[in-house]
């Protein structure tokens, strides 16, 4: 099983490892493609700060960004399941679990970023701020500069299982699963249910999405579940109490749709 994971835009101080290694990051296939944005970013926050706080669209707050992004070649590292922060990850709580559903979560987890195209929880990365939707000035779109590489890398590291998409849309764009392994992927929608006036109301709710999409992935750590498909995912997830909706595809080569329903979280 592979999870795709989002990355978050709030992230934890670097560590006290030392500095970045490109070489050392897992899918090396992404090493030269991973070169050239970091290359692109140090040497704008290095050159421009006005201008790169535009680009990156960071508010005045958080303009100290752009020195941080200035100093990532010299910059502490850490893992990067201890980078990322947020509801997402703290729901997934990392550090919390037992040594078997983290050797599992090494092993499954990849998230996506922008500057990094995808790492395992493992790779040893400074704390950075550049989002896939941020327009570099030489590479342009980082959501479509990533489309090549990752189509190169991805489905070797899909290999032949699930394939669970839980990215934004955003990140979505970086890589696109087609043909044999996109027939095995399935993309994931968390809806929060209502009744308004008797009537049921659904609707997408960005806590709610985050917490429960952290949830479930921890969930299936712990319980040692690794579907093969997505029909055994829908499966594993109604085991696990969650209620799910899913929608096969009509046709080959396209990805299942579930719809994870919640009240509260």
């Amino acid at each position: 099983m592979l999870v795709l994971l989002p990355p978050s835009e709030g992230k934890s101080a670097g560590g006290s490892g030392k500095p970045l290694d490109l070489g050392a990051l897992s899918l090396p296939g992404l090493t030269a493609a991973r070169t050239e944005v970091l290359e692109e970013l140090v040497g704008l926050c290095t050159a421009d700060a006005a201008k790169a706080q535009e680009v990156l669209g960071l508010s005045e707050g958080l303009k100290g960004e752009v020195a941080k992004n200035a100093g990532l070649r010299t910059a502490a590292t850490r893992p990067a399941g201890e980078i990322y922060t947020g509801v997402l990850y703290d729901a997934l709580g990392l550090a919390s679990l037992d040594a078997a559903a983290r050797k599992r979560a090494q092993r499954s987890l990849l998230v996506f970023s922008g500057l990094w195209g995808a790492v395992r929880i493992g790779d040893r990365i400074p704390s950075y701020r550049c989002s896939m939707g941020v327009k570099l000035p030489g590479l342009g779109a980082l959501g479509a500069y990533w489309r090549g590489p990752m189509a190169e890398v991805l489905p070797a590291a899909a290999g032949d299982g699930l394939v669970l998409d839980l990215r934004s849309a955003a990140y979505a764009t970086a890589w696109k699963p087609k043909g044999e392994v996109a027939g095995r992927t399935a993309t994931v929608r968390v809806l929060q249910s209502k009744i308004v006036n008797g009537v049921e109301k659904r609707s997408v709710v960005s806590h709610f999405n985050k917490a429960t999409k952290g949830r479930l992935v921890r969930d299936l750590l712990v319980a040692g579940l690794e579907p093969a498909d997505p029909a055994e995912l829908v499966a594993a997830l109604r085991g696990l109490g969650y209620v799910v909706e899913a929608q096969a595809p009509a046709k080959g080569g396209k990805p299942w749709g579930l719809d994870v329903i919640v009240t509260e979280l």
